[in-house]
C-alpha cells in the first residue's frame, strides 16, 4: 500500500505552481469561448496570465449571483460553450443552480481525498449523500470507483433500510455528512444493529468538531473531512497529518479579501477564491463566499501542496446547514408566499452534535396555523426541516442580517 495517489501529491511547490500556470493560458481560452466568459475576459490577453498577481486581475465571479445569472441565460448563463448533451450528467441545486458533470472518470476530482482518508481498492463504501438531482452522490461516488471500491449508493435518510444493507454488504467505509455517521451510530446502538464493519469515513458537508472526531473513534472509525462544493467538487481534504487540509491537484486556490478579488496575507483570514483547470468546464476565480486562511509550511504528510485551515465561517449570509446551502433569496422567498409576515430570521445552531435551524418572523397576529404554514414552506423552499418562532413585529433588529450562524463548535 503506497502513501500517496500519484507522485503529483509529492512534487516541489515551484513545480507545481509553473505547471499550473503553464497551463492556465490555455484554459482561460477555452472559457473565453463562452459568451459570459468571453464578456468578462475581454481585453485580456490569456498569454499574460502566468502569475497570481497576474491572475488576481481577472475579475472574480461570485457564486452567490450565479442563480441570477443562470436564470438570464439557461441553463449555465454562458459560462459553458459546450452543449447540455456533452455532458456525462446535469444536476440542480438549491438557488436553483446548475451543474454539469464530465463524462470523464472521477469528473470531480475526488479520488485524491478519499485515499489520503485511506480507501482502497476493493472496500465497500456506504455513500449517503444524495443522488437525487444533486452532484453530491455522484462526486464521492465516481472518486470511490476510480479507486476499485464498490459503492453502495444509499443517500441519506432511513436508518432501518440503512442498517440492513450495512448488515448484508458490511461496508468498511462511509461517505456522508459526520451528522448522519453520528445518527447511524446512536441509531444503531439503541437498536442493537451491528453497523461495527465501518472502520474509516470520509466526511463534508457539515462541520466536523473535535467531540464528533472523539465520538467516531469511540467507535472504531477514523474519519477524515474534505471541503467540497456541488460546483467544483473536492476543493481540499484531510490527511494523517491531521493539520488543515491539503488542496487538491490541477486547481489554483486563492484567499481573497471578502467582497473584492484582492488576495490577503499569508495567514489572514479571507474568501476562498478557486480557477480549475477542467477543460470541459473551467471556473475562472469563482468566490464560494467560504471564510479559511492559509497555513504556512508543508504537510508532515509529505504531500506538498497548499494547506488551508478549513471552513471558518461565511463572506456572506448565506449557510450550509446540513450540508446544503440556504441563501438570502430563500428566505426572501418565504416572505413572498406569507405577506402576513413582516421581517425575517433565520437562526441556524447547533443541537446535540447536528445542525437545526429556527425561522423567526414577525407577525400581528400569531396562531398554530401560521406555524405550520410557513414551517411547511420554509422545508419547501429549503429542502430542510426548521422550526418556526413567530414574534410581534418590531421585535427583530432593523439591520437587514436575514441569516444568522450561531453555532459554536468549541
Amino acid at each position: 500500500m503506497t502513501d500517496y495517489h500519484d507522485h503529483l501529491e509529492t512534487r516541489d511547490p515551484a513545480e507545481r505552481e509553473a505547471d499550473l500556470f503553464r497551463r492556465l493560458p490555455d484554459i482561460l481560452r477555452r472559457a473565453s469561448a463562452a459568451p459570459a466568459y468571453a464578456e468578462r475576459l475581454k481585453g485580456i490577453d490569456p498569454a499574460s496570465i502566468t502569475s497570481r498577481e497576474a491572475l488576481a486581475t481577472l475579475p472574480v465571479l461570485r457564486k452567490g449571483e450565479l442563480s441570477t445569472l443562470q436564470k438570464s441565460a439557461l441553463p449555465f448563463g454562458g459560462f459553458i460553450a459546450e452543449a447540455p448533451g456533452s455532458f456525462g450528467r446535469l444536476f440542480t441545486s438549491p438557488g436553483p443552480i446548475f451543474e454539469a458533470e464530465a463524462a470523464v472518470t472521477d469528473p470531480w476530482c475526488a479520488a485524491r481525498g478519499l485515499f489520503a482518508a485511506g480507501f482502497r481498492r476493493g472496500d465497500v463504501v456506504l455513500n449517503t449523500f444524495s443522488y437525487h438531482l444533486t452532484p453530491g452522490g455522484f462526486i464521492m461516488d465516481s472518486g470511490a470507483r476510480a479507486l476499485g471500491c464498490a459503492v453502495i449508493p444509499a443517500g441519506p435518510g432511513n436508518t432501518e433500510q440503512q442498517f440492513e444493507l450495512i448488515e448484508a454488504y458490511r461496508p468498511n467505509a462511509y461517505c456522508g455528512t459526520p451528522d448522519f455517521l453520528k445518527i447511524l451510530l446512536d441509531s444503531a446502538a439503541t437498536s442493537g444493529r451491528d453497523i461495527s464493519s465501518i472502520k474509516r469515513a470520509l466526511v463534508s458537508g457539515a462541520a466536523f468538531p473535535k467531540s464528533l472526531q472523539e465520538k467516531f473513534a469511540e467507535h472504531g472509525i477514523e474519519a477524515f473531512q474534505a471541503y467540497a462544493t456541488a460546483d467544483l467538487g473536492f476543493i481540499a481534504y484531510e490527511t494523517s497529518a491531521r493539520e488543515g487540509l491539503v488542496v487538491n491537484e490541477d486547481i489554483i486556490v486563492e484567499i481573497v479579501r471578502p467582497g473584492t478579488g484582492d488576495p490577503v496575507s499569508e495567514g489572514e483570514v479571507g474568501e476562498i477564491v478557486v480557477t480549475t483547470l477542467a477543460p470541459h468546464h473551467p471556473f475562472i476565480r469563482f468566490a464560494l463566499g467560504d471564510l479559511t486562511a492559509t497555513l504556512p509550511g508543508l504537510s508532515p504528510c509529505g504531500r506538498t501542496n497548499m494547506r488551508i485551515k478549513g471552513w471558518m465561517g461565511r463572506a456572506d449570509q448565506a449557510t450550509k446547514v446540513k450540508g446544503m446551502f440556504v441563501r438570502p433569496e430563500q428566505v426572501a422567498e418565504i416572505g413572498r408566499r406569507h405577506p402576513e409576515l413582516g421581517r425575517l430570521r433565520l437562526l441556524v445552531e447547533r443541537e446535540r452534535e447536528t445542525d437545526a435551524m429556527t425561522l423567526v418572523a414577525e407577525c400581528a397576529g400569531a396562531s398554530e396555523d401560521l406555524v405550520a404554514a410557513v414551517a411547511a414552506t420554509l422545508q419547501s423552499v429549503t429542502k430542510i426541516k426548521g422550526t418556526v418562532t413567530l414574534v410581534a413585529r418590531g421585535t427583530l433588529p432593523n439591520d437587514g442580517k436575514v441569516i444568522a450562524d450561531e453555532r459554536n463548535y468549541g
